[in-house]
């Protein structure tokens, strides 16, 4: 591999002219492809197998009038009464528009059915879609919302909305956190390689990978399903990744100039050693993230695809983009004072610190993580509500109001969907029987009249919960009605009924995960062991690696579950506490920072077993390595950390939640593992740690982070050479 990246930088830095322009030309034509085939992000939330999922296809088959997608629209007036001449016009009038938008399902007598609160204070409506919000556009919410408020025109109305199509139309906020993560790492880049000239071609290097992927993922978005915050995760992931990326590659390349090479030979030389780490992080990252797919959940796999393509394209991007910039710039690039590229005294002291008690920094470092892990124990999954949006978005406003009027159970009804087990007509009687059981049970404020569709073979009942969705006691009521109320209530009767809605279906989803957790982390760390084993010829590294990941991984969440759940500093976010962690976060932070972690491990890694087959004893290695790559890993982490946590500053509870967690775990990572545990073990390991059985290192691939194909036998060969010569 880092023969073929040595000729393609090689290559690409001796012909920049014409690099320059095939760049321009790749970007032009995937933009053209975009612009013929995008369609606005939508989301697939199904869940085969799940009591919430037959309930959806069987509203869908039998009940397409009310399987589509559902917003709420909130009204009050000012004095606080809304049944007014002037109110009850304003309102009819926006309904009236409202009914007469595409792919509503328009209602006979809209006025009749408002539903005003019996303090007469608060009314809403419910927009009923013929589509599920997965085929619907971003455009359909903002004419929703333009038609909703027109009762406004008077201002004898206030309006607030929430609901599906509402969001569809709240995507694509503006760009805060890519702004803030580029102006920080703008900053760190320019402190690191005091040269804006390097700076600039960094930033450009990850860019263009992350503008690549974003335009693949925009085109196939609609047709594939791909949700919006995905499409964000992916922004926030492969900015990150890709600086970090960038960053090495070039950090390599000024090291080679500055030793006396040529452009093309310094940007070969770098694209054969530090270009063969990425890609070899990169597809551990890329890996970790496929594992996703033994979960069985659509969206989780669809966000680990846009994931993944993130990550490509930012490898792709830095190991081509930068040799053709590198050559381009070759001669601002060159550090003007050789002690910028140098080994780094402070790391160098720092090593020799850490190797003389190497224990004593493993046993601390584990502590550490350990204690920022704790509030992972009381990690408890669910779906954040409108109620945790900020207090000026319409979603939170309408949902505070309808809490306050209706109870807080009203934003998240069960949807029960009715069928006859023979598939005849439901017998009437029998069906009231069921919505009279419901209305005794425990945790249910009220039951809706049944509504037959017009075939007379399917039913549905709305089911009001006395607690909020995201309360653990509506997720009991779930398993109650699942479990005892509606078993006994059809027992003697030939009705099937299956529990449905969005609060069920995340409780549904939860459970497929919780359930799938325990294969998809060991189908994780068991590729990602034997990927490590085959780039570094090593047992016990890849094995030391996972663990301490492990343990940076809890800690992070141990992070998340203290800020979101116990709400320290939540407030900050502007969000409250107890929110439930959404169920595919862990999940998804697992994958990606299991790979990412990774990434770091890889760059200081191999360069302290360069330095280890250059002749060093395990102890130098591990101090001569730090001192080259500390101060580059480092600077990364925390433009890394910087972009994540720059996220947190969108409205999106659930990309908060990746923003916090993430940008945690490379801070916790960095600082603790990389800069302290690592460096210790190797030390403890000292010669075993670059020990294979024989007959495992002849069947394995030859992946040379070195940028030279010698065997083991010809390393270690050279090692004692250099140990002699020294």
């Amino acid at each position: 591999m880092s023969a073929l990246l040595a000729s393609i930088a090689r290559a690409l830095a001796g012909h920049w002219v014409r690099g320059l322009l095939g760049l321009v030309v790749t970007i032009v034509v995937i933009g053209g492809v975009v612009g013929a085939f995008s369609s606005t992000p939508t989301s697939d939330f199904s869940i085969p197998g799940a009591e919430s999922q037959k309930a959806q296809d069987l509203l869908e088959a039998k009940f397409p009038s009310v399987s589509g997608a559902q917003s709420t629209i909130v009204f009050t007036t000012p004095d606080g009464r809304i049944a007014g001449a002037q109110e009850h016009k304003a309102i009819g009038d926006a309904l009236t528009a409202v009914n007469k938008l595409p792919h509503v399902s328009e209602s006979k007598d809209p006025a009749k059915d408002v539903v005003v609160s019996d303090d007469g204070e608060t009314a809403f409506y419910t927009v009923q879609y013929d589509k599920q919000s997965i085929d619907l556009e971003k455009s359909d919410g903002e004419k929703l919302e333009e038609a909703a408020r027109g009762a406004e025109a008077g201002g004898a109305v206030h309006v607030e909305l929430r609901g599906e199509v509402v969001d569809l139309a709240s995507q694509q906020d503006a760009p805060v956190g890519e702004l803030v993560g580029i102006f920080i790492a703008f900053i760190l880049l320019t402190i690191l390689f005091r040269s804006l000239a390097a700076m600039f071609v960094t930033l450009i290097g990850a860019l263009v990978g992350v503008a690549i992927s974003q335009l693949i993922l925009r085109a196939i978005s609609g047709p594939i399903g791909i949700p919006d915050f995905a499409t964000t995760l992916a922004m926030m992931l492969g900015l990150g990744a890709g600086i970090d990326y960038s960053l090495l590659i070039l950090s390599r390349f000024r090291e080679q100039l500055a030793a006396g090479n040529d452009p093309p030979e310094a940007a070969a030389r770098a694209n054969a050693t530090s270009g063969t780490s990425v890609v070899a992080a990169g597809l551990i990252v890329m890996v970790a993230i496929a594992g996703l797919l033994v979960v069985g959940v659509p969206i989780v796999g669809k966000m680990g695809l846009g994931a993944a393509i993130a990550i490509l394209m930012v490898v792709l991007s830095s190991v081509t983009v930068l040799p053709i910039l590198a050559g381009a710039l070759a001669k601002r690039l060159r550090p003007k004072d050789p002690a910028h590229v140098a080994r780094s005294a402070t790391f160098e002291r720092w090593g020799k610190r850490i190797t003389a008690h190497p224990w004593r920094a493993v046993i601390l470092g584990a502590l550490v993580l350990i204690v920022f892990a704790i509030p992972f124990t009381d990690l408890r999954l669910g779906q954040p509500d409108d109620g945790n949006q900020p207090t000026k978005m319409t979603q939170r406003q309408a949902y505070d109001e309808l809490s306050q009027a209706f109870g807080p159970g009203f934003n998240g009804p069960l949807i029960l969907a009715v069928a006859a087990r023979d598939g005849g007509e439901i017998d009437q009687a029998q069906l009231t029987g069921v919505a009279n059981d419901l209305k005794a049970a425990p945790g249910v404020k009220s039951v809706g009249e049944p509504s037959v569709n017009d075939a007379g073979d399917a039913a549905v009942i709305r089911v009001t919960p006395t607690t909020s969705p995201q309360n653990a006691a509506t997720s009991q009521l779930v398993d109650r009605l699942r479990s005892d109320v509606v078993p006994a209530a059809t027992r003697d009767t030939s009705l099937e009924v299956f529990v449905g809605g969005q609060t069920a279906a995340f409780d549904d989803l939860s459970a497929k995960i919780s359930s799938r957790l325990p294969l998809f982390i060991a189908v994780v760390i068991g590729l990602s062991i034997l990927l490590l084993i085959a780039v570094f010829r090593s047992i016990w590294v890849p094995l030391a690696s996972a663990v301490f990941n492990l343990l940076s991984i809890g800690a992070a969440y141990g992070v998340v579950v203290a800020i979101f759940q116990w709400g320290w500093g939540a407030s900050l976010l502007g969000v409250g506490d107890d929110v439930p962690i959404v169920s595919f976060v862990p999940l998804m932070m697992f994958a990606i920072l299991f790979g990412l972690s990774m990434d770091y491990n890889v760059f200081l890694l191999s360069r302290i077993r360069e330095a280890y087959f250059e002749g060093d004893s395990p102890s130098e290695s591990v101090v001569h390595g730090l001192s080259r790559i500390a101060k580059v890993i480092l600077t990364a982490g925390l433009i890394m950390a910087s972009v994540f946590l720059a996220f947190a500053t969108g409205s999106d509870v659930i990309v908060k939640m990746f923003g916090i967690g993430l940008g945690a775990a490379i801070l916790i990572d960095v600082l603790i593992v990389r800069m302290v545990v690592s460096p210790a073990l190797m030390a403890i390991l000292g010669d075993r740690a670059w020990w294979i059985p024989g007959w495992l290192d002849r069947i394995l691939p030859n992946v040379s982070l070195e940028g030279h194909h010698e065997s083991r036998a010809e390393l270690q060969e050279q090692r004692e050479r250099a140990r002699q010569a020294a």
